[in-house]
C-alpha cells in the first residue's frame, strides 16, 4: 500500500490517479497509523513553504514524516514536498524539516527568465537513479516552481536542470526520493518514475 500524506497542501488527486492508473494500491490519508504502516509513502506539495510547514505541524505530521524516514520506508517527496525536506527556504524565511542539508533558493530575477518556471525542462542526469531506471538518457519533465533546492551533499543529486541557475531537481539517498518536478504530470517519463518508485527497492 502506498500512503499519500494529506496535509491540505498537496496536489493529492492527480498523484493518486497516476498511481491508480499504474495499478498500484494507494490511500490518501492524514492518519499516522496508516502512514506508518504503509509500504511506501508520498509527500506531495504545492503552494507556499511556510504555509505548508505550518499545515504539517498543525496536523501533527512532522514527527510522522521523520519516523517514516527513520524506519527506512521508501519515501517520495514531490515539488514542495521535496523542498520541505531541507533546512531552510528563502520563501517566507522559513525553516524546513531539516532531514537533508541544503537551502531552497529563489531563481535569480536577473536571468530574465519568467518566474515561476512553468512547463517542460530537460533533466541533466548526474548519476544512476532508481527513479530513472529504463528512462531516456535526458527526459523532459514538467515543472511549476519559483524556488529550487541547492543541496549541500551533491552526491545525493541524481539530476539537475538549468533555469537561470543550476537547480537540484532529483535527489535520491537511501530510502528518500525527491523530485522538484511533477512526475504525475510528466507524461510517460513521469509515470515510469512513479512505477519505479512503487516497485523498486
Amino acid at each position: 500500500m502506498i500512503a499519500i500524506i494529506n496535509y491540505d497542501a498537496g496536489n493529492l488527486r492527480s498523484v493518486e490517479k497516476a498511481f491508480l492508473y499504474l495499478g498500484e494500491a494507494v490511500t490518501v490519508t492524514a492518519d499516522p497509523k496508516e502512514i506508518l504502516s504503509a509500504d511506501r509513502v508520498v509527500l506531495p506539495g504545492v503552494g507556499a513553504y511556510r504555509d505548508a510547514m505550518d499545515k504539517l505541524k498543525n496536523a501533527d505530521l512532522v514527527g510522522v514524516v521523520k519516523e517514516v524516514i527513520d524506519k527506512q520506508t521508501p519515501f517520495l517527496g514531490i515539488c514542495l514536498g521535496m523542498q520541505l525536506m531541507y533546512d531552510y527556504s528563502e520563501e517566507g524565511d522559513a525553516e524546513g524539516l531539516g532531514i537533508l542539508k541544503g537551502i531552497v533558493k529563489r531563481f535569480p530575477a536577473e536571468s530574465g527568465l519568467k518566474i515561476p518556471q512553468i512547463g517542460w525542462n530537460q533533466l541533466e542526469v548526474q548519476k544512476e537513479s532508481l527513479l530513472l531506471k529504463g528512462a531516456e538518457s535526458a527526459p523532459f519533465v514538467y515543472f511549476v516552481h519559483s524556488y529550487y533546492v541547492d543541496a549541500e551533499d551533491k552526491s545525493t543529486v541524481s539530476a539537475t536542470v538549468t533555469y537561470g541557475a543550476k537547480a537540484d531537481v532529483l535527489v535520491e539517498t537511501e530510502n528518500i526520493h525527491l523530485t522538484q518536478f511533477h512526475p504525475e504530470k510528466s507524461s510517460s517519463a513521469g509515470l515510469l518514475m512513479l512505477k519505479n518508485f512503487a516497485t523498486g527497492e
